[in-house]
């Protein structure tokens, strides 16, 4: 992985976002075309942690997010690789103009680490929840669409969205992630999924701080009412990883998603599209923030009150256990 020089340790001291940030400052270190954007909110995304080491290098726009992007696309024409940092309502929002014509549509090699998303920034205010960024951004042509579970994730995603040629959009939250991942040292690669449990009575395709949760609820479902989970980590929502969900809808034949994100659009319509294109049947179901404005509170509560913590996953797979529909059996020839 380069050099970088966290340590374990920091997986439980570090929110997400500064695992981010000390993750730039190590590529920085051997990579003197990286440079670091913000508009005043380089303290609360972390990016401030790479202006302290490298204040040549980094600008703050002040709050004039659609001048940042447009800035950053400027440079990166000059051959620089441009890390822009932001909350994620005002990347996929504020923005969209400049990210939609100044950077996809020129495909230029701009890094957009969006930070506060989904409902983490849940105390906040339902104008600062994020909740429609995974379809909005996915929309965008040429664009990389990436939400990791944990920091060590993030660590991996930053490092390859570097090594990628074109714009990356990495989507985190506000605060402290649970652990899914002890260290780096596995194999994450943008547009493949990463199975974490083994089982074919139910697949459950999770993305983001959900990943942790699914975990969770296939252990109860296990011990509790003998179904054998398989859980995804579908950290690339685009491009997604086709051939994972097709495997998992030939061998387990009953699919669930779970994201931090409305209904319409992310992660659950991706999976979605995936399999009505392919023409074979299978019970699906999509947890999220169904199509209505977010409520207040805190992250963990609003989770539960959607019910894309564990107890709801678990309470929605016996429901999708239980679901009948009719057999599609010719599948050799076909998948």
């Amino acid at each position: 992985m380069g050099g970088l020089t966290y340590t374990m340790l920091d997986t439980t001291n570090l929110s997400t976002a500064e695992m981010y940030g000390n993750v730039l400052c190590e590529l920085g270190k051997e990579h003197p075309e990286i440079v670091g954007l913000s508009a005043d909110l380089a303290k609360s995304t972390k990016i401030g942690l790479f202006a302290e080491k490298f204040p040549n290098r980094f600008f703050n726009t002040g709050i004039a997010e659609q001048n940042m992007f447009g800035i950053a696309s400027g440079m990166a024409k000059c051959g620089l690789v441009p890390f822009v940092s932001t909350f994620a309502i005002f990347t996929s929002m504020r923005a969209l103009d400049q990210v939609h014509t100044d950077i996809c549509y020129q495909n230029l090699n701009v890094k957009m680490i969006a930070t506060h998303a989904g409902l983490s920034f849940g105390q906040a205010g339902t104008t600062h929840h994020c909740t429609e960024d995974i379809a909005i951004m996915r929309s965008m042509a040429n664009l990389k669409v990436i939400v990791p579970t944990d920091g060590m994730e993030t660590a991996n995603a930053v490092v390859q969205a570097y090594e990628t040629e074109g714009p990356v959009y990495i989507r985190i939250n506000r605060g402290f992630d649970q652990k899914v991942y002890e260290n780096t040292d596995y194999d994450f690669r943008i547009g493949k999924a990463h199975q974490l449990t083994d089982g074919n009575d139910l697949t459950i395709i999770a993305c983001g701080s959900c990943v942790y949760q699914a975990i969770q609820a296939a252990k109860i479902l296990s011990s509790v009412d003998g179904i054998k989970a398989r859980v995804l980590n579908m950290h690339t929502i685009k491009p997604i990883d086709r051939e994972a969900v097709l495997k998992a809808v030939y061998e387990t034949r009953r699919i669930i998603t779970v994201e931090d994100h409305n209904v319409m659009g992310g992660l659950g319509s991706a999976v979605a599209e995936v399999i009505i294109e392919s023409g074979k049947g299978c019970a699906f179901r999509k947890l999220g923030i169904p199509d209505t404005f977010s409520i207040i509170g805190l992250h963990e509560d609003l989770m539960a009150y959607y019910e894309i913590d564990t107890n709801g996953i678990v309470e929605n797979v016996r429901k999708l256990i239980g679901l009948e529909f009719e057999e599609d059996e010719d599948w050799e020839d076909e998948v």
